[in-house]
């Protein structure tokens, strides 16, 4: 057996090895996410992965909403079952095609040998190998989360957002347009902003125009700034991620409105008003937001198609463009909320 076939079966084996261990991890959103945390704990280089544990966090509040406090008193369950699967397909596409890119670095480190070969058979585009080369030789942090933030955008416009279905059943219903109305639709990363603070701060993005490619990538590069330019509230947001492990319920950040148990015994008649200010009204009961496995089973996808995106050398361009868009606090996110719940009482009102 020569050198070549040895090296071969080797690389056969590690592109086997690190698929299987993408699909244990890729079982649902809460183990997803802790999968990017793990990774950037032991290669903090890589600032994609915090980022991308984060944004995971964000996903899984999203589908809990769906069958949290608010969602099911204005939309039944045919709108409710779409707006999960655009958001688990997505999640789940992601990490199907990043998180093997994470896992070829690690194994690239260890080596210290450049494998960026090993990206076409692990199905990643070929917009991506330049830029992990690039950073092997440079160890530019920015410039790699740019171009995942770009690569992962595109691989799911096709997939997800741009499929006929999503088009025609999340993004022209009267359900997305209530959650754009009511700005419900946000990214937020939690903080103690002072460490004698009894309540976690709030930095984040408002969420528009999600089925326009450039604006989801404009967010993405948005967040990463957010994330990564102030080094003191970096420490804060990891220290986060690292002490409160994510369940789904919106409780992980702010347990003093959300609670992942359901009351008994809830009445029939319309919602009555909660919220007073950053708290609730004396008396008031929480706002019910269930942990991810309470809620939603795991999901058998179908596999990704192998087809590369990749058809047009403006993406590089893309990379380098700067992007800052408005950044949101617990104070703008506290008043979607009343909107939302005012939202809630008009409808359930009413009907």
């Amino acid at each position: 057996m020569t050198m070549t076939t040895i090296t071969s079966l080797d690389h056969q084996g590690l592109v086997a090895q690190i698929r299987r261990q993408t699909d244990i991890a890729n079982r649902n959103n809460v183990t997803r996410t802790q999968a990017y945390l793990n990774f950037y704990r032991q290669h903090e280089e890589v600032h994609w992965a915090l980022l991308a544990h984060l944004v995971s966090r964000n996903g899984g509040w999203n589908m809990t909403d769906l069958k949290g406090e608010w969602l099911p008193a204005i939309l039944d369950e045919a709108e409710i079952e779409p707006f999960f699967w655009m958001l688990e397909r997505s999640n789940w596409l992601i990490f199907y095609d990043a998180y093997p890119q994470l896992l070829l670095y690690a194994e690239m480190k260890r080596r210290g040998e450049d494998l960026t070969s090993l990206l076409a058979p692990l199905g990643v585009s070929v917009f991506m190998q330049p830029y992990w080369q690039g950073f092997l030789a440079s160890g530019d942090s920015s410039r790699l989360t740019r171009a995942l933030i770009v690569n992962e955008q595109q691989y799911i416009e096709q997939r997800v957002v741009h499929k006929p279905f999503t088009m025609k059943r999340i993004f022209s219903t009267y359900a997305f347009f209530t959650q754009s109305l009511f700005s419900l639709n946000q990214i937020l990363f939690p903080y103690k902003a002072h460490p004698t603070d009894k309540r976690l701060s709030i930095a984040g993005v408002n969420v528009h125009h999600f089925p326009d490619l450039i604006q989801r990538i404009a967010i993405g590069k948005t967040l990463y700034q957010l994330l990564f330019a102030d080094r003191q509230r970096l420490e804060k947001m990891r220290t986060f991620c690292t002490r409160i492990p994510h369940t789904g319920s919106r409780a992980d950040y702010w347990p003093h409105l959300f609670t992942p148990r359901r009351r008994s015994g809830q009445a029939d008649k319309g919602y009555e008003l909660r919220l007073e200010g950053d708290q609730l009204m004396p008396g008031q009961p929480k706002l019910y937001s269930p942990s991810l496995h309470a809620v939603w089973a795991d999901v058998e996808h179908a596999p990704a198609d192998g087809s590369d995106w990749f058809r047009d050398e403006k993406w590089h361009q893309e990379v380098e463009k700067p992007a800052q868009l408005p950044a949101i606090d617990a104070a703008s996110y506290m008043r979607a909320l009343h909107w939302m719940e005012y939202g809630v009482k008009l409808v359930t009102t009413f009907t």
